[in-house]
Parts: structure tokens; C-alpha cells; sequence
């Protein structure tokens, strides 16, 4: 671990927080924690840092000392005189010390001095002055023009509501301190207008997200807005890295760099496993020194206390709803002042809540928040939170990261947590302090999500992080950034190359590849390259690479970012026609806006039908261009909208401890009784699988055969298994009719007599999982699957080959698949090793297929595969068996069925 260095002695405090700021802590009887004064010197020092901290550190409040400070003082913008040498005076003042300096500081006892959320409601834009302004007149807003005054702090936030929570944190010292800062927020919700003025006369600091940098930056007026940038703030980088939307905020760091050299970063993380690689993101590299920021780690918080659910209830041994738990939640809820009650779907948000509502015989305040509901909606939730008036939320991930709801004193996690570190960060939303024990409850689904649980609370215990590795970037996103750089100022290749290289995600791409990706934006590549509508950028006679024409530019600004959902529709509530199915008459337009919902639900629809939506059963009146309208409706067999967002694989770390509790016979005394009778039985019957080795059981149901087998590494490694497991058994003559997969198992089934086959020796078990699956049978299946176009299509959309927006429109679902699919099947015929199928592959690898996990398993399991004959069903294949055929039913029908079959397979398996 990194050396322990010394809290900043009393006259250093002094030194480097001035009396004004003193007097404002000492008035909230609040203490400067060290961490935060120990980023003060790192700002001194002109240095960049990454401040590792638990949630209710003062995280908010130390990153954005070092501005408050500097924009208080007469100097204006001019940093703090470093004490020793800086970053150095490369690009973007890069480092000339190729080792990381860690500090690690530890709290002392006192009051949390994060800034509490000012008690006003609404949100959006923000202008903190409490003072008059000291501001000189602006000369002038031209290009190019010089002003004594601009933009001096940019932070960055993954969520909307996050930098709009920030902003009115921000607001109580700002005030409070008499100090003459403008502090506003810029996302998706800010009116054109605002956006507008607000790069013709800056704030001293901007609150926005990783999509709205990129649109600045693709501006020709650029260098302009940022040249005076003094400091980055880059918030929950943990969350931003591991994504496309890193890869996209990497490359405007290395922008931001050539643009304003003096500009200095602050990451603002969450624990995470490696640091060293997080502290790489915020500072320049240069060839393979491997450059990092200095790292600060906050010490002092209290553990937190999380407890399983041990429900008095029959658990069920398949499903993810925890609806037999339900009266215990609602009596968790009801027995603390305020809960946030987390899924893992937005779908399963939907449902709950409406669970909830329908026992909700005490009145309690509850509400409901998820990334598709209105933004207004979500608004008047997070002010209900920040003023206390709601007893409980159910909530998505929309809602894990930091921002502040006060008063928080108990989170709920529904289901298994899929990792550690993702349980940590939603535990950490409670109380907010740390010095106070955040609580939280988890409650398992099924007996599955039981053993994922324990050891997730264990792993909580032991402070062990399960964050990713910071990512390799990718090729559709450069794609994407080297348009918005020709929709800015004209660029020449060489420079750009260099440019890129200074991004961490991006330190090792090869100059091929990067040539590649230019030529795909000017040609579309050498199978497109006839096509003039893929020719988006152009060279002029000295070399630069600038958009073909103005309507590339508007193209590029409608459709920036890296995040590609299903097509969205708007859903207006309005008044019911009078009819059941069919109904017709008079439709009133306008309604209230509830929300938005994937297209392909609502194209499985007819006139009538009902589901839930914004916690309300209503009902499909008709459909409108983009526009959804629906009425009130009360019938209880409403179906739920089935959500992409919000799906998470469980991790590699969780499911190697799974697989070690289930190894550890003596461990199974700590597991509920219900739990430990069902591995039990297991043993009995069949075989617990060891740490290391693959359990596959055979055996015949009904007039078909079964191979179900225990990989344990996720839906999605398992899905691709399941896929070239039916290939290979159709060749070998079993004929296979399906499968179908969980987190923890996976099960096929088919006409042939698999077990004759294995004794016959016309099946070997062996050869049917070697690791060789990967090679040609992955080929063949990828030319053929569906998920493969799925996958290319998100590529394509990312890099701008293909818009979804225009001004005035949006393209369809039907012209965005008939688009893509058309291109796909082009370049996989003429071009094979095309950019964007490159793109494509390498997202199979790590994203929808998970095809290296699968390949570490498949390495794992070499040689070590147990294979059980059995009679019946086990324990053990009961959930994975109950999944078969219920993709398609929602709602209380689906426990309903679900329980049924759960009722007829258990008695089998304890037969």
C-alpha cells in the first residue's frame, strides 16, 4: 500500500485555506478534513490528483476548494505559488516524474463539511452570487478576443441530476462566503438559449456531462471558451472510465490539454481496485512512462452495516421480483425516517413500486425514480428527498452514484448485488457521514441470489473492490471524436495522432489503426468509398482535415455521444376514449408527459392493451409519429415495459467466491436454513461443484433429454455458451431444440439421448467444451447471429456512419436496422477487417457475448469436468430449468406461472 505522509501541520492549514474560509467552517463548528487541505496543496503544488474517498468524506467539497479558493482571491484565476516544481510544461503540463506520489490522510473526528443541499426546490441552471461581482465588463464576445475573465473550472458528472445536485450544494458556500462565483450547469435538459449564452459569456465554473464537453469542444469557438481553463473536475470517475463514455471523455482531456496547457485535474473516485491505472486517465501520457496524478487516499470512515434478509417466508428458488419478501420491506421502510429501495431494471422499479403502493395502507411518502421517467418527474423527486417529505424511493441505477439525499438512513438492495464494489456505492447513499455506519439490507430473490449475497457482504467486510480494469478505447468512439475535431477548427492528421495518444484509453493505438479510423470518417472505408453520404470530412490543400459541409456539422451535434438505447417514445397521458380494444373516437392531444418507452414494446402492443409506466397502470390509447398516448387505467394483469438500461452481469470476483462458498462445506453453517437443506439435497442427489471443475448432469423430462452445467460467470458468457454448445451438439446428432441460461447455470435441451451418447462414447464431454469453441464455431456463429448486426449497429451509430437524428426528425427503428444490416452484410462480403467490424468484435469480446470470460472459463474447467447421470431434475437445476419459456410473461403472471412450475419441478427433485 502506499506510505502514510503527515497531516498538514496548523500553519500550513492556515497557509493554504484562507481566513475567510476558516471562519466559514468554524462558524458550522466543521473542521477542514485532511484530505481536502491535502488536495489544496496539491493545487499549490500545481499538480493534478485523484482523491480515493468514501461516500460522506467531503469528496464535493475538496474538489472544489482549490477553485473557490483561487476565484477568491485578488489574482483572480492565478494558482497558489507552488512550493516545489509542477507538472512540468509539456503538453498540457505534463509530468516529468514517471511515479505516482500517494498520500494517504486520515479524518479526524469532526462534523461532515460537506456543504448540505440548499433547501430550495427546482434545479436546472444555477447562478450563485452573493456578493456583488467584482467582474470586469466584457470588451467583447468575438473570436479570438481576449477577456480578463472567463471559464475557470469545468466539472464533469456521469448524471444529469448529479451536476444539478452539485450546483445547488455549491450554492451554500458560495453565498454563505460572500464570494463573487457563477456557477451553472449545462446538460441535455438546458435550453438552447442558455447553452447558447453561456459560451458567449462563460461562468466562472460549469457543471456538465462527458456529451455536452464534446459538443464544446466541436465548436470553432473553442479555443476561445477554454483558454482560460484553469481545472478539470472529473466526479465518480470510477463509473465514468469503465465505459464508452470514458473512452469519449479521455478524448476531450486530451483536447482540453492542447487548449489550455495550464490546465491541472482533480478526480473525485469511489475505492477502486487498481488507483494507479484511475490516476493514468487524469494526466497527459507520453510514450510508456506510464504518467500519473498524485493520489490521495481519505482515511477514517466508519464500516458499514449490512445485513442479508433472512425472511420468515418460503424463499423461492427461482425469479428475481423478491415479491414474497414484500411485507418486510414495507416494514423496513416503514420502521426508518427515509430508504432507498434499489433493483437492478427499470422494469423491476416499475413493479415494485407498484407493489408497494397496493399495501401502502399507512400513507407512507413513496416514490419512484429511473432514467426513463420525465425529467421534471425525476426533478420533483430528488427536491422531495433533499426537503425530507418522502419516506422511500425505488430506484435504478440512476441513482447510485453521489448525489446528496441527506437524510438517508437505510438502502435496500433488491436481489443480488452482481459486485461488490457497485453494492458499495449504492451502501454509501445512506447518511452521507464518515464518521456514521451507513445500513443497508439486502434482500435475495431466490436461493441463488442467497449465496451471492453472503459473499458479497463478506467482500463488503473486507473492503475487496471488483472494478474493472481502465478500458482499451475504442475505435467507433475515435471515429466520433475525430469528426467533432473537424467540426471545430481543420486539423492535420499528424497532430491529431499525437493528441489522441496523450489519452490514457488510448496510449498504445497504433498509427494504422488510427489512419484507419480518419480514413473510415473521410470515405466510410474502401467498401463505402463510392458512396458520397459517408464522405463526411475532407482535406484542403494544405493537409487539413475539415467536415465536407455544414450539414456533417449539424449531423454530428444531433447525435454526439455513446450511448445507443432502443429508439425512445415520448408517452403522454390523456383521457381515455371510452372504449376497451379497438375503441375509436376523438383522441386528445397534448397530456402530460410521463416519460419515455422503448419503440420495440410498443410495437408488441394493441389498441387497449395496459401496462405499467411512471408507477400508474394505464392504458395504449394510440400511437403518433413519436408521440405515445395513453390513459388511467386500474386492471391488475397490466403488462411492464421490459427496459434495456439497467442490466448487470454478475462479476468475475463475486463468482469466484460463489464457487468458494459452495467448495466450503463448513461455510454453509453461516446460510439460512432453507438455503443449506437445498445445497444439501444437492449433495445428496447429485454433486456440489468444486472451485475449479465444471458439474454437468444429464438427464431425461418429459419426451426430451437435458445437459444443464454450473459455469457460474454470468448470463451473457453463458448465453454464448449455450449458442455454440447447440452448434456443436447439432453436429455431433443430438439434436438440440434450445437452451436457455442464468447467472449462475446454464440448461440444454434436445431429442437425442445425451447420456447413451456420453456412455457410447459418441459424445465426449471434453471435446464438447474445449476452449477450441472459440475459433471456427465462434466464426461460423457470428456470420450467423443476429446479436453480431446488434452489435455492429451500436458501432455504427457511435461513429456517425449512421445518424438517428436530423433537424426536424429522427429515423425510425425499421430505417436505423434496414440501414445498418445493409452495411453490415456490405463490409463483411468486401471488407472484412473494416474499422467498425473491428469495432464490433472487440464489444463481442468484453460486452454481449463476454467471450473472455468465457474463454478463462473454458481454460479453467479443461480437464476437470464431472459429469452426473441422473433420473430426474436436481436441486440444484431447479432455477435454471424454471427460466424455460418465461421470457415473455410480465407481472404478477409471471410468479404466478413461475410458482406453479417452481411447485411440480421441487417435488421432482426431492423425489
Amino acid at each position: 500500500m502506499p506510505p502514510h505522509i503527515l497531516p498538514a501541520p496548523p500553519d500550513e492549514t492556515a497557509e493554504l485555506l484562507p481566513d475567510r474560509f476558516r471562519r466559514w467552517f468554524a462558524g458550522r463548528d466543521w473542521s477542514p478534513r485532511e484530505h481536502q487541505l491535502a488536495l489544496l496543496a496539491k493545487a499549490r503544488d500545481d499538480r493534478s490528483a485523484l482523491l480515493i474517498a468514501p461516500t460522506g468524506a467531503g469528496k464535493t467539497l475538496a474538489g472544489f476548494l482549490p477553485t473557490l479558493v483561487e476565484l477568491s482571491s485578488p489574482a483572480r484565476a492565478a494558482p497558489l505559488p507552488p512550493r516545489s516544481g509542477g507538472e512540468g510544461s509539456g503538453v498540457g503540463g505534463l509530468s516529468t516524474r514517471s511515479h505516482t506520489h500517494v498520500a494517504r490522510v486520515e479524518a479526524p473526528p469532526a462534523p461532515d463539511p460537506s456543504p448540505p443541499r440548499a433547501a430550495r426546490a427546482g434545479g436546472g441552471e444555477t447562478t450563485a452570487y452573493a456578493a456583488k461581482s467584482s467582474r470586469p465588463e466584457f470588451i467583447s464576445t468575438g473570436r479570438g478576443v481576449r477577456r480578463s475573465r472567463g471559464l475557470h473550472t469545468l466539472y464533469i458528472s456521469p448524471l444529469k441530476a448529479l451536476a444539478v445536485d452539485i450546483a445547488r450544494n455549491l450554492e451554500t458556500p458560495v453565498s454563505e462566503m460572500g464570494l463573487a462565483v457563477k456557477v451553472e450547469t449545462r446538460t441535455g435538459d438546458t435550453p438552447v438559449s442558455r447553452r447558447q449564452r453561456q459560451r458567449r459569456y462563460p461562468p466562472d465554473i460549469l457543471l456538465t456531462t462527458p456529451e455536452q464537453l464534446a459538443l464544446l469542444l466541436s465548436s470553432d469557438d473553442a479555443p476561445f471558451l477554454f483558454s482560460s481553463l484553469r481545472r478539470i473536475v472529473l466526479d465518480e470517475l470510477h463509473a465514468l472510465v469503465t465505459s464508452k463514455r470514458g473512452d469519449l471523455l479521455s478524448l476531450g482531456l486530451a483536447r482540453l490539454w492542447r487548449l489550455a496547457p495550464e490546465m491541472r485535474s482533480i478526480g473525485l473516485s469511489a475505492t477502486v481496485a487498481e488507483p494507479e491505472s484511475l490516476a493514468r486517465f487524469l494526466v497527459p501520457q507520453r510514450g510508456d512512462a506510464g504518467e500519473a496524478a498524485d493520489i490521495v487516499v481519505a482515511g477514517g470512515a466508519a464500516a458499514p452495516i449490512v445485513e442479508m434478509l433472512d425472511t420468515s417466508e418460503r424463499l423461492p428458488w427461482a425469479g428475481h421480483t423478491a415479491r414474497h419478501a414484500l411485507g418486510e420491506i414495507y416494514d423496513l421502510i416503514k420502521r426508518n425516517k427515509t430508504t432507498l429501495v434499489f433493483v437492478n431494471t427499470r422494469s423491476q422499479a416499475e413493479m415494485l413500486f407498484q407493489d408497494l403502493w397496493r399495501m401502502n395502507d399507512d400513507g407512507l411518502a413513496i416514490a419512484l425514480h429511473h432514467g426513463s421517467l420525465d425529467v421534471a418527474q425525476r426533478r420533483k423527486v430528488e427536491d422531495a428527498m433533499a426537503k425530507g417529505k418522502l419516506r422511500g424511493v425505488v430506484c435504478t441505477s440512476s441513482l447510485d452514484l453521489g448525489v446528496d439525499w441527506g437524510d438517508v438512513d437505510l438502502v435496500i438492495n433488491i436481489g443480488a448485488p452482481k459486485g461488490a464494489s457497485r453494492l458499495m456505492q449504492r451502501i454509501g447513499r445512506a447518511n452521507h457521514r464518515i464518521d456514521e455506519a451507513s445500513r443497508a439490507v439486502l434482500v435475495p430473490a431466490n436461493r441463488f441470489e442467497v449465496l451471492e449475497c453472503c459473499v458479497a457482504i463478506d467482500a463488503v467486510a473486507e473492503n475487496a473492490q471488483d472494478t474493472p480494469p481502465l478500458r482499451t478505447g475504442a475505435l467507433d468512439v475515435l471515429a466520433q471524436h475525430v469528426l467533432g475535431c473537424a467540426c471545430g477548427e481543420p486539423f492535420l492528421a499528424d497532430q491529431l495522432y499525437g493528441e489522441v495518444l496523450t489519452a490514457a484509453p488510448y496510449s498504445k493505438l497504433a498509427r494504422t489503426d488510427f489512419d484507419d479510423v480518419v480514413d473510415f470518417v473521410a470515405t466510410g472505408g474502401y467498401a463505402l468509398k463510392t458512396y458520397e453520404r459517408f464522405a463526411r470530412i475532407k482535406q484542403d490543400k494544405n493537409g487539413r482535415w475539415r467536415v465536407a459541409n455544414p450539414r456533417v456539422r449539424q449531423s454530428y451535434r444531433l447525435n454526439v455521444g455513446t450511448i445507443v438505447e432502443d429508439t425512445m417514445l415520448k408517452v403522454r397521458l390523456v383521457r381515455s376514449r371510452g372504449g376497451g380494444s379497438g375503441s375509436t373516437g376523438a383522441l386528445g392531444r397534448g397530456g402530460r408527459m410521463l416519460g419515455e418507452i422503448e419503440e420495440a414494446f410498443i410495437e408488441g402492443l394493441v389498441i387497449g392493451d395496459t401496462f405499467v409506466f411512471g408507477g400508474e397502470v394505464v392504458r395504449y390509447e394510440a400511437l403518433a409519429e413519436d408521440q405515445v398516448y395513453v390513459s388511467r387505467a386500474n386492471d391488475a394483469d397490466a403488462k411492464v415495459p421490459s427496459y434495456m438500461g439497467g442490466k448487470f452481469p454478475l462479476s468475475t470476483y463475486l463468482a469466484e467466491r460463489v464457487r468458494k462458498l459452495l467448495d466450503d462445506r463448513r461455510a454453509w453453517g453461516g446460510l439460512p436454513d432453507q438455503v443449506r437443506d437445498w445445497l444439501s439435497l444437492q449433495s445428496d442427489v447429485s454433486r456440489v461443484p468444486g472451485v475449479r471443475e465444471l458439474l454437468v448432469e444429464t438427464f431425461p423430462r418429459g419426451n426430451k433429454h437435458y445437459l444443464v452445467c454450473y459455469p457460474f460467470e454470468g448470463r451473457l458468457a453463458h448465453q454464448t455458451l449455450g449458442m455454440l454448445l447447440t452448434r456443436r451438439l447439432e453436429r455431433a446428432r443430438a439434436r438440440p431444440l434450445g437452451f436457455v441460461a442464468n447467472e449462475y447455470a446454464l440448461a440444454v435441451w434436445g431429442l437425442g439421448d445425451l447420456p447413451f451418447m456420453i456412455r457410447q462414447g459418441r459424445l465426449d464431454l471434453n471435446a464438447l467444451f474445449d476452449p477450441d469453441m472459440l475459433g471456427d464455431d465462434l466464426e461460423a456463429w457470428l456470420a450467423e447471429s443476429a446479436l453480431m448486426k446488434r452489435t455492429f449497429r451500436t458501432c455504427a451509430i457511435i461513429s456517425g456512419l449512421i445518424a438517428r437524428r436530423f433537424t426536424g426528425e429522427e429515423k425510425t427503428r425499421r430505417q436505423v436496422l434496414f440501414s445498418t444490416d445493409l452495411i453490415y452484410d456490405v463490409l463483411r462480403k468486401h471488407q472484412p477487417d473494416h474499422v467498425l467490424l473491428r469495432a464490433a468484435r472487440a464489444d463481442a469480446a468484453t460486452g454481449l457475448l463476454d467471450i473472455r470470460r468465457l474463454s478463462d472459463m473454458l481454460s479453467r474447467i479443461k480437464g476437470r469436468i464431472i459429469h452426473k447421470e441422473l433420473d430426474h431434475v436436481s436441486p440444484l437445476a431447479v432455477p435454471v430449468m424454471l427460466e424455460i419459456g418465461r421470457e415473455s410473461v410480465y407481472g404478477e403472471a409471471s410468479d404466478e406461472l413461475l410458482a406453479e412450475a417452481a411447485d411440480e419441478l421441487v417435488k421432482e427433485a426431492m423425489s
